[in-house]
């Protein structure tokens, strides 16, 4: 219940934050204010229909009009889209695109947390979610959200090691939506998606790197090696064993070694005999 009553709180709070503007608006504009107003519609009645064409403005489906009269926000907050009427002389408006921007993040010099120095870019996808903020809470958004994407690059890869920048890219670029998702929110940005392209690394480390693994495949190889030869030799006694019970079956594997060798189309064949028979041979 209490962190019910607190989110609630919190909900409250940021709805006030965000309509403050709105409400002080149209208060405070003063009679001199009102005299202005009120010669501006005169102004408007006394040159229709010319002034009409001056006093309709159109908006895009995806864009919204902030109007602004005597220089203050008019209540309601954005208009759009489709048709908006405004009066002359005394208002203005500033047009916000709620479109989906993406930009790049330069290559970035970072240090990691075990020393090394990588330079990573990236991409960010965000949109302006309140016109009004966008407009009335800083001076270029746009300028702003990339600026804090670098500086929020740096920091989050400075606390990780190389290792895990290779490896856990997604809880990175998570980290990274969700910190400028908190820092953007007062300027009514969203920051919908943030991903890292590219991580460089220096080419002596590339070399090293490029060393070890070749030594790490090498030591795997020979393990296998060793393993594949000590897998035969246990097969070669057993099967020494088998041909020692039965003297026909090393004749017979003999006979299966001639064949093999007089498919091959040999021009010699080299016919071992067992010493005994030479022996008889040399007594006679």
């Amino acid at each position: 219940c209490q962190n019910t009553t607190w989110r609630h709180q919190n909900l409250e709070e940021h709805h006030r934050k965000n309509s403050c503007i709105d409400l002080e608006s149209d208060d405070g504009i003063g009679l001199c204010g009102w005299l202005l107003v009120g010669c501006s519609l005169l102004l408007m009645l006394a040159t229709l229909p010319v002034s009409i064409w001056m006093c309709i403005k159109i908006v895009k489906e995806y864009e919204r009009a902030i109007i602004f009269r005597l220089g203050r926000i008019l209540r309601g907050g954005a208009k759009g889209p489709g048709l908006f009427f405004i009066l002359p002389c005394t208002d203005s408006f500033i047009n916000v695109d709620m479109r989906t921007i993406s930009f790049d993040i330069p290559p970035q010099e970072v240090l990691t947390k075990d020393s090394v120095t990588v330079s990573v870019d990236g991409v960010v996808y965000y949109r302006v979610q309140n016109a009004t903020l966008a407009v009335a809470n800083i001076t270029n958004a746009d300028a702003a959200t990339r600026l804090l994407a670098q500086t929020t690059l740096r920091n989050v890869l400075g606390t990780k090691n190389l290792a895990e920048i290779l490896s856990d890219r997604e809880e990175i670029a998570h980290s990274m939506q969700s910190t400028l998702d908190d820092a953007t929110d007062d300027w009514g940005i969203k920051v919908e998606r943030v991903e890292i392209k590219d991580v460089k690394l220096p080419l002596q480390l590339q070399r090293a790197m490029a060393a070890e693994a070749e030594a790490s495949r090498e030591a795997r190889a020979k393990v296998i090696a060793a393993e594949g030869e000590m897998n035969a030799s246990r097969a070669l006694k057993e099967a020494s064993l088998v041909i020692a019970e039965s003297p026909s079956a090393l004749q017979l594997r003999y006979l299966q070694t001639l064949n093999t060798i007089a498919a091959e189309k040999n021009s010699t064949i080299i016919f071992p005999l067992p010493l005994e028979m030479m022996n008889s041979f040399i007594k006679h």
